[in-house]
């Protein structure tokens, strides 16, 4: 792809993501032309319907998902430093919020059932290694940190935006938030590894309770 195609194509992505998470996943698409600065034909040559487009944003969401997983393993060698490089990577994606705003609206194959295994490894991974190193509870599932992402960057209603104008306030949200998943930081429980016989939250989990028709093979977005 040509690299004004792709910026282009950046453009709109950015600029839909930005609105579906403002105004839903039924804002009319000349929204996102309006903030993509763009022409509408630019759009529809790109995404001929919303369904389009939602598919690609949500492929696009992803694949930047598993690119941030691999750059925090790379960047940062003690393990923690690493899953929290990822958790803030993820919250200025606010790839969590718009995934679950856009849920209803997505058409799930096998191409993005790909794309989406791929990120959920990459943070798997990263959260293993923090607990094997004994710096994360060991009570801490994978589902546990995709929700908590989703729960701390989806955007604040009506005027409390303003207290986050500037997206800092997400990130001071989610160090409290992770700085209680780690050993000792969280309920008073001797070392902090949780209420006892507490099971971790996994993706699968998560994927099934989100399910719906529609998916190759299976009900929601399981694999």
């Amino acid at each position: 792809m040509r690299a004004d195609a792709e910026r282009s194509r950046r453009r709109i992505l950015d600029a839909a993501c930005e609105v579906f998470l403002e105004r839903g996943p039924d804002a009319p698409l000349d929204a996102v032309v309006r903030r993509a600065g763009i022409g509408p034909g630019t759009l529809y040559r790109r995404f001929p319907d919303r369904t389009a487009l939602v598919r690609a944003l949500v492929t696009d969401l992803l694949g930047r998902l598993a690119e941030a997983a691999r750059e925090a393993r790379t960047a940062e060698p003690d393990p923690y430093r690493a899953l929290r490089r990822f958790a803030h990577a993820a919250a200025d994606l606010r790839m969590g919020a718009a995934i679950v705003v856009l849920l209803d609206r997505l058409v799930v194959d096998a191409d993005l059932v790909a794309a989406r295994s791929r990120a959920v490894a990459g943070a798997e991974a990263l959260l293993r290694a923090a607990q094997d190193a004994g710096q994360l509870r060991a009570d801490v599932g994978t589902g546990d940190l995709v929700l908590l992402c989703v729960r701390v960057s989806r955007p604040l209603p009506g005027g409390l935006a303003a207290l986050d104008a500037d997206g800092t306030l997400v990130h001071r949200h989610l160090d409290l938030a992770l700085a209680g998943l780690r050993p000792g930081g969280g309920d008073g429980e001797g070392e902090g590894e949780g209420e006892a016989g507490a099971v971790p939250l996994s993706f699968a989990q998560v994927i099934a309770a989100a399910g719906r028709p529609g998916e190759p093979g299976a009900t929601g977005m399981a694999e």
